[in-house]
Order: C-alpha cells, then structure tokens, then sequence
C-alpha cells in the first residue's frame, strides 16, 4: 500500500519542482510535441490541451496527444519531458513497437479481468471454494501480465523522448539531466503498480495453496 503511494507523491513533488524551471529554448509543450512529431514525419498526429492535473496521454485510436493544460501552454523543463514522453508512444505506435502492440491487444482482457477478478477471489476466500478463487487468480493474472508488459511501453516511450529533446537541442547541458529525474520519477509509478500486483497475486497464491492443502 506504502509503494505505490511513495511512487506517486515521488512524481509529483518531483514533477511540481522542475515545472518551475523553464527551459531555455523557451518552447511551450505543445511546440515540443510539434517539433518532435514533424521531425519524425507525425503531421497526421495532433497535440491537443487536455483539463486535469497530469493527465497526458497519447490515445492511438484518435492519434492525438493529449497534453495537461500546464504542459501544453507552460514552457518548463518538466512540460518538456512529458510532452517529449507521450510523442514517444506516437512514435511507437507509428513504428508498430511490438509491447505497445501487444498491450494494446491485452488492454480489453485486462479490462475485463481488474473488474471481475476479485468478486471470484472474495466468493473464494468467504466460501473456502479452491475452485472460484482460482478462477480470480487467473483472471487476477492476466491483469498482472498487462502491467508487465506496461513497463517495457513506457520505458522506451522516455528514452525516446530524451533521444529527442536532445538530438533536436530542445534541452541544453544540465536540463537534460532535469528531465531524466522527471521521467524516471513518472516511470517508479508502473515500476510500483507492477511490484504491488506481481506480490499480490504471489499472497492469493499462497492462499490458494493452502486451501488445497486443507482439502
């Protein structure tokens, strides 16, 4: 429980200190996301402003990146690595990456799964039936699988978008060191929904092992 909630203060606070810094190439994110998208040959991809605190995103099936309202118009170190970040999942989607293609093939699966599993693993539990918490260790699995797969997804996402930023000089000297801690704050948080689900389904493993030993 502890983990994740580290992982995601860790983000944020990391997130807020380097929103303050601006870049000195004084671009916004959106110019980023532009820059990088056309450099890249992505002109049919658009760069949208999207309401909520980090709440970014590349949504394949509309082919837009979608850019918290701070990132989108800010020109901070921070806007620049997320905005770099999300172009990167424009780039692998463009380029067929196989985990984004994989994932996005898991994604109704694990849709399905993180709703119905714990209804059969709690009818397991309360009914001591071996048999229905199986089932929700199954279902409960494929979700873990989904998340692992996630991690491979967004770590490449971020060292392409640090490729970028740089290769393109949209970041200088110690901002591309800025921008890592940024990214590498944002992917902790898969790092530690992947380890709490992963020991999750290791402890109804357990469970199940010893009702099966009780039978």
């Amino acid at each position: 429980m502890l983990l994740p909630l580290y992982a995601q203060m860790k983000v944020k606070s990391t997130y807020r200190k380097f929103s303050e810094v601006h870049s000195t190439s004084g671009m916004t994110g959106a110019e980023v996301a532009r820059k990088i998208l056309d450099e890249n040959g992505l002109y049919d991809v658009r760069v949208v402003p999207n309401q909520g605190f980090l709440s970014d995103h590349y949504n394949p099936a509309t082919k837009t990146v979608a850019l918290s309202e701070d990132n989108f118009y800010g020109t901070s170190v921070a806007g620049t690595a997320v905005a770099a970040h999300e172009v990167g999942h424009a780039i692998q989607h463009a380029e067929a990456y196989s985990f984004l293609t994989l994932r996005s093939k898991l994604v109704p699966v694990a849709n399905i799964s993180s709703s119905a599993s714990w209804i059969f693993v709690m009818i397991g539990i309360l009914a001591s039936s071996s048999n229905m918490l199986l089932l929700g260790i199954v279902l409960l699995a494929a979700g873990v699988v989904f998340q692992i797969v996630t991690l491979p997804v967004e770590f490449d996402a971020s060292n392409r978008a640090m490729n970028q930023i740089v290769s393109l000089n949209i970041i200088r000297n110690e901002e591309e060191r800025s921008a890592r801690k940024v990214l590498n704050a944002a992917a902790m948080t898969y790092v530690a929904a992947t380890l709490v689900a992963v020991l999750e389904l290791a402890r109804l493993l357990l469970i199940f092992t010893g009702m099966r030993s009780d039978d």
